[in-house]
């Protein structure tokens, strides 16, 4: 063989090795509004999710994940540029919206970093001229430039590799609208059905509100709208295979922030930061070493590690200074210990809770003990029925138990939950005496002191009156005020 030949073969070679290693796989977030572990694969009953649960069962089921915080742009603020919250000064909720706020230096979203090696992104609001995300950005940043690329699916097969956000709206909507869980939610022999796996009469609400009929409607109502979701999921799943780049797609699936209950979102309890997460790898890109199909993982996982670990999927290696760490991939950091989070001002309801989550306790530190679950936060006297149905039973001398002990006007400064023996996270361990129950709390409440100095926690700042009362006269505005209350608007 003639030598220039053996060169253009070689030449040839190191050009195909090289192509396939700049061969990016597609990755697609599917974010869903509100959601606990509230699905057929961890084990919830009365709904119908079977796309997630075949999308787990060939892939990574994640049970230990949390939001770093109970509310959605403050939980998308740090997820989307993997930099907590509280470091940022995103951990206000709605906060920058109309000022000259930009990131610290350095800090940058996600779409952009993805960008930068041919990354076409979108955030995905209707497929084929059907409804499938909400489009919704909310971020507590709005100064970065343009975030995505387009926002039409029909872009994306002819421009990859491509990043999409797709953030479900059914759990989102049934709050606002208290109709649309009357919406077809499940497929029956791949037809739409009324059929409503949840209803009143079949449904176990939680034991912290009472066993009363529209406790048990609300509840049916949301387990309704998380089949819908389902529904809406296969849409995109089998929208992938048609179009034939099922096999290049990295999906992911998680929650933004924990349940739409009165006692989920806005607090710092599981149910407003356990969320579900699932990872499913394509048959076209070699899975990580430490990803194993149809495996469930029960490590604990902050949303904050979301951040670096896609960008590893995209060949991005973790910038110097991103926090978090990558959990799935073949550069994974150390196992983390404990899932931190927080919860500041939400709308006009000022407060400061800190959250320390490992593997089987929870602390949680109230900062304002006098602040808890019946401040006023218009948001929820309106849109969540049961607040106000539970004052008006408080009232009336018909709570007891642990429903009584969440309308007390005072919580205790530091919580601690044993969540294996007390999932629901009644039985409040702080002041026990068992050696274990001690050591535990100790081990978090130093943890959580470390963690606060060293992501240099902007919440120890009150904000001023003139910032917070402006909330307060748009949230009377758009909601009112209830009559208990001596708000007058101005």
């Amino acid at each position: 063989m003639k030598p220039y030949r053996c060169l253009a073969i070689a030449v040839a070679a190191a050009a195909t090795i090289c192509s396939a290693q700049q061969k990016r796989p597609n990755i697609i977030w599917i974010v869903a509004e509100n959601l606990k572990l509230d699905l057929g694969c961890y084990g919830a009953e009365n709904v119908k999710t079977p796309n997630l649960d075949n999308l787990a069962a060939g892939g990574v089921r994640y049970t230990h994940a949390f939001s770093t915080a109970p509310v959605c742009a403050t939980s998308r603020s740090a997820f989307f540029v993997g930099m907590y919250q509280n470091t940022s000064d995103t951990h206000n909720m709605r906060s920058h919206r109309e000022d000259d706020y930009r990131l610290p230096e350095g800090v940058r979203p996600i779409t952009h970093r993805l960008k930068d090696v041919g990354y076409t992104t979108a955030n995905i609001k209707t497929m084929n001229g059907e409804e499938v995300g909400s489009g919704k950005l909310d971020l507590n940043f709005v100064n970065e430039g343009k975030l995505y690329d387009t926002g039409a699916w029909e872009d994306l097969k002819a421009n990859q590799p491509f990043f999409a956000q797709i953030n479900t709206l059914e759990a989102e909507y049934d709050i606002y609208d208290r109709n649309t869980w009357q919406q077809p939610r499940v497929e029956w022999k791949g037809e739409p059905t009324h059929e409503k796996i949840a209803t009143p009469e079949n449904v176990s609400p939680p034991p912290y509100y009472p066993d009363h009929p529209l406790v048990r409607l609300e509840w049916a109502r949301y387990l309704n709208s998380v089949s819908g979701m389902d529904r809406t999921v296969g849409k995109i799943l089998r929208q992938l295979e048609k179009d034939g780049v099922a096999d290049d797609t990295i999906i992911v699936f998680f929650g933004d922030n924990g349940r739409i209950e009165p006692r989920g979102i806005h607090w710092c309890y599981d149910t407003g930061l356990h969320v579900p997460m699932i990872i499913h790898w394509p048959k076209n890109f070699p899975a990580p070493k430490n990803y194993r199909p149809g495996t469930v993982s029960d490590e604990v996982v902050s949303l904050i590690d979301m951040t670096p670990t896609t960008l590893g999927f995209a060949g991005i290696k973790r910038p110097l200074g991103m926090h978090g760490r990558i959990f799935l991939g073949n550069r994974v950091g150390p196992e983390r210990q404990y899932a931190f989070s927080s919860r500041d001002r939400v709308d006009e309801t000022v407060n400061r809770v800190r959250s320390v989550r490992g593997q089987r306790y929870h602390y949680i530190r109230n900062y304002y003990p006098d602040r808890h679950f019946t401040s006023l936060n218009r948001y929820k006297e309106k849109c969540f029925p049961i607040k106000p149905l539970m004052r008006q039973m408080m009232a009336e001398g018909k709570l007891t138990g642990a429903p009584a002990e969440l309308m007390a006007p005072t919580v205790a400064p530091e919580q601690l939950f044993d969540t294996v023996n007390d999932p629901h996270e009644i039985n409040n361990l702080a002041n026990s005496d068992k050696p274990e129950h001690r050591e535990a709390l100790v081990a978090m409440r130093a943890a959580l002191a470390v963690w606060e100095v060293e992501m240099q926690d902007q919440g120890v700042f009150p904000e001023p009156d003139e910032i917070v009362a402006p909330f307060e006269k748009e949230m009377h505005d758009w909601f009112g005020t209830p009559e208990w209350h001596p708000y007058k608007g101005k």
